[in-house]
């Protein structure tokens, strides 16, 4: 793994100014979002016109899919302008974590919607409506185009971050929803079959709820400063221990800013002598090194309190995440030394 930069405490310096230029890693990925939106928000008001001219749940759940998907693109948008915004020393991460809310309220309002779905097929499978089928065809096809359009807008960036991730499930699932659309009117006008209008809009509910609660589950992930996905603690702290001159380790954290900004912090306990002979400054450079290669998740920044054992037990209450010590070297230890 190639090394990291660690960065200690607040992401920006005093010499950051208003100005400064956003993080070289963060990619710009507005321009795709915007085309995106634009074909998204010429076909939502096509598909409102055949919704209103046909009466087709199927359309107008996908119309309603649409307005979601349009106004997550506009979402996504702002989120990935304010992404972009510096550092400051009111908001020491900036507006980082503006795309994990924005898919955040993409994911709520789709789940939303999704149960909408649900309960108004079941009421039309009961009784269903006649439907123009050649005219649901047309309008199918439409959509169907558009949202192909915005996908590959979107394909080449949507594993960037979370936000951008949210923005292509939306467009992706709506294809599909515009591929049931049609499915649907070649059977209405093949075999006159009426309900598989409503057997479509729940086809469309299904491809929905599941992946709006996984986003639901992430971006709350995030938001509760979850440990990383891939990064086993309890691996970190016995890496720690193992380390020369390293008495224990308490308050330990890590969790994740925004997609692609994994943190650590931790506590770690030294003996005194270490502050008098020099190995302090050692010892910190063997702690990022150490969370820096040895783990799967690139931590690019880390924040380390060196502290005595006296000190440490002065510490008011009880240790986040519990406390190691060198009682512990031994087991941690593994087979060649490190």
């Amino acid at each position: 793994m190639a090394p990291h930069d660690h960065a200690h405490g607040s992401p920006f310096a005093p010499s950051d100014s208003p100005g400064r230029t956003p993080d070289a890693q963060l990619p710009d990925t507005r321009g795709k979002i915007a085309v995106a939106f634009a074909f998204t928000a010429t076909i939502l008001l096509a598909q409102a016109i055949g919704a209103a001219l046909t009466g087709s749940l199927a359309l107008l759940t996908d119309t309603v899919h649409m307005v979601i998907d349009a106004s997550g693109l506009l979402m996504a948008l702002v989120a990935a302008t304010l992404a972009r915004r510096p550092p400051s020393s009111k908001r020491t991460w900036g507006y980082r974590r503006a795309e994990v809310l924005a898919a955040l309220a993409q994911a709520a309002v789709l789940a939303g919607v999704g149960v909408y779905v649900v309960v108004e097929a079941v009421g039309r499978l009961r009784k269903p409506p006649d439907m123009p089928s050649k005219t649901l065809i047309v309008f199918g096809v439409v959509g169907l185009l558009g949202n192909a359009a915005s996908m590959l807008a979107l394909a080449s960036a949507r594993r960037s971050n979370l936000n951008m991730r949210a923005a292509f499930l939306e467009v992706a699932n709506d294809a599909l929803g515009s591929l049931s659309v049609i499915v649907a009117a070649v059977v209405i006008a093949t075999t006159g079959w009426q309900r598989a209008d409503a057997v479509a809009g729940l086809f469309i509910a299904a491809l929905i709820l599941p992946r709006a609660v996984k986003l639901i589950g992430e971006a709350g992930a995030i938001l509760m400063e979850t440990t990383p996905r891939g990064l086993d603690l309890d691996e970190v702290r016995r890496h720690m221990l193992s380390l020369d001159h390293v008495l224990g380790v308490h308050d330990l954290h890590a969790s994740t800013v925004a997609t692609g900004l994994p943190v650590i912090s931790a506590h770690v306990v030294v003996g005194d002598d270490c502050f008098q002979d020099g190995h302090a400054v050692a010892i910190l450079e063997d702690l990022r090194t150490c969370v820096a290669e040895h783990f799967d998740v690139a931590i690019r920044h880390s924040t380390f309190q060196l502290e005595t054992r006296s000190a440490s037990q002065r510490e008011s209450g009880i240790h986040a995440c519990g406390y190691a010590d060198a009682a512990s070297r031994s087991a941690a230890r593994t087979p060649d030394g490190s």
